[in-house]
């Protein structure tokens, strides 16, 4: 028996759950503008805990969100794995954030295309067959007409930035599923639990987020 807690703060929803053998048990999360993760996750960890009368010494690993995203919620969400890896001394599993939320979508056919959004017209993406297989890899990209134009196969859209992508992809292929927008650590169990069967960790001390592209600072105005 498995308790593997997963952490998830690559976008604005800082989400954590509790899973049991690869089934999510209860996961709390919230999605705020103001990127609220450094207050919220910490106390998400305890209350999960709390109400499933379970202690830190009940688990057997953390699955974290390895990236693309924020690259503030990725360090924040990283830090906080390998802080609970060190001191309980259980392994740590990173987990691709476009795969996880590629697994929400249910399709007999055609591509997912999950995007988290990087700012302008650019987009982390990657696409996966309706087999959750991953047959392009992550990419930082600027969205034009002419992106993901070499397919007649239907595509499904899913994440934080649909609707600029609806401004520039919209031939007759492309389907939007709206509801679909941020990742989350209820999605992480099923991939984290055969991670862990595997013992497909990764270095705790040596682990980074994949951020894909540099930080860039910006300098207030005030």
């Amino acid at each position: 028996m498995a308790y593997i807690l997963a952490i998830e703060t690559a976008t604005k929803n800082c989400s954590v759950a509790l899973a049991k053998d690869g089934v999510t048990i209860l996961c709390k999360e919230i999605a705020e503008e103001g990127y609220s993760h450094a207050e919220r996750l910490h106390v998400f960890i305890e209350q999960l805990l709390c109400e499933l009368e379970l202690s830190y010494k009940d688990l057997s690993a953390i699955a974290v969100s390895q990236g693309p995203g924020s690259y503030t919620g990725l360090r924040i969400g990283v830090s906080a794995a390998k802080g609970l890896c060190y001191a309980l001394n259980i392994p740590l599993i990173a987990i691709d954030t476009l795969a996880s939320l590629a697994s929400q979508v249910i399709v007999e056919e055609g591509y997912i295309v999950p995007m988290i959004d990087a700012r302008r017209m650019e987009v982390y993406s990657a696409i996966f067959n309706s087999k959750h297989q991953k047959i392009r890899e992550i990419r930082a990209e600027i969205l034009t007409s002419e992106s993901f134009s070499d397919s007649s196969e239907k595509i499904y859209f899913i994440g934080d930035c649909t609707e600029k992508s609806k401004t520039v992809l919209n031939q007759n292929n492309h389907v939007y599923l709206d509801t679909i927008i941020y990742p989350s650590a209820k999605d992480m169990s099923a991939i984290g639990y055969e991670k862990y069967k595997k013992s497909d960790f990764v270095d705790v001390a040596y682990f980074e987020p994949y951020y894909l592209k540099d930080f860039v600072g910006t300098v207030s105005k005030k």
